[in-house]
């Protein structure tokens, strides 16, 4: 699944484990482990480049500017708009890639004759609440991580989602979900993106293999006349077929059906053949439609 309708984002060219991309009229060179290939020029020697994320010998990295640009701008995808900004750990804000998804729930939900409620787990600055919402859908968005949520609010402003549309909880998202089920609440679909390693508040440990199973069932109690369920994982080697089998075991109460696919982003210079970006890889659970 190749996310290509992009106006104000591309991915210019990739190489020697680096992406040199476009965000609208700014350009960013930074990592990604992914591009083990030789590149097909001197990315960093870019005409237009204004800023490179380099990493350092601990580990950890910093952006260093080439060209002056603003702190934050904003980049459009359809009716969309999101701020993008150069934070740490090479991010920017947004997952251009996601707009596959974006287009596959708002699709969804724009076929429902009725209010689609959607929890979205992890959900970072929004994208895929603010795709949501914008479909007609109510969304809860939660995320442990307050500047983040911040953002999404930020993001659903600028796309004049109204503001009754969007829930917005900072919170761990198992203790959130637990909540949900004592207090009885019920969504139609859930999006989730988990990541592959992390700790808990109280020092307890997630790794995305040995403790996603368990998250889905625990979210499928608060399912209710579900639409959709969609995962997102960017763990590298695991697979989509992985997802898959996840969520038809445990959608298997429903009548409906499961894919998976690898997620990417088309690559603009051509000069060594028509390369796509990988960029993780989604499962997608969704009811039969009926006529």
């Amino acid at each position: 699944m190749i996310a290509d309708k992009w106006q104000d984002f591309e991915v210019i060219a990739t190489g020697n484990g680096e992406k040199l991309e476009r965000w609208g009229d700014v350009y960013l060179l930074r990592p990604d482990p992914q591009v083990i290939w030789q590149p097909p020029f001197d990315l960093s020697s870019y005409k237009g480049l204004n800023a490179h994320y380099y990493r350092d010998s601990e580990g950890g990295g910093r952006w260093r500017t080439k060209k002056p640009f603003k702190d934050e701008w904003v980049v459009s995808y359809g009716e969309l708009k999101f701020l993008v900004k150069p934070m740490g750990f090479k991010h920017t804000g947004l997952f251009p890639e996601q707009a596959i998804n974006w287009d596959i729930c708002s699709k969804i939900i724009k076929n429902e004759k009725k209010e689609v409620k959607v929890l979205n787990l992890f959900g970072y600055t929004g994208g895929a609440t603010v795709a949501c919402a914008k479909a007609g859908a109510f969304v809860t968005h939660v995320d442990a991580a307050k500047g983040m949520v911040d953002r999404c609010k930020q993001n659903a402003n600028l796309s004049q989602i109204p503001t009754d549309r969007i829930r917005y909880i900072v919170d761990d998202c198992k203790k959130f979900i637990l909540r949900e089920i004592k207090r009885g609440k019920k969504y139609n679909a859930v999006i989730m993106d988990p990541p592959s390693y992390g700790r808990g508040p109280n020092g307890e440990v997630w790794k995305i293999e040995d403790s996603l199973y368990d998250l889905i069932e625990l979210v499928k109690q608060v399912l209710e006349e579900p639409v959709f369920f969609l995962i997102n994982s960017y763990t590298t080697g695991l697979q989509p077929t992985v997802i898959s089998n996840l969520l038809s075991i445990a959608m298997s109460d429903y009548d409906g059906k499961t894919t998976s696919y690898e997620v990417c982003l088309p690559i603009s210079d051509k000069s060594k053949g028509e390369l796509l970006l990988p960029c993780g890889c989604s499962g997608l659970w969704q009811k039969n439609f009926k006529g």
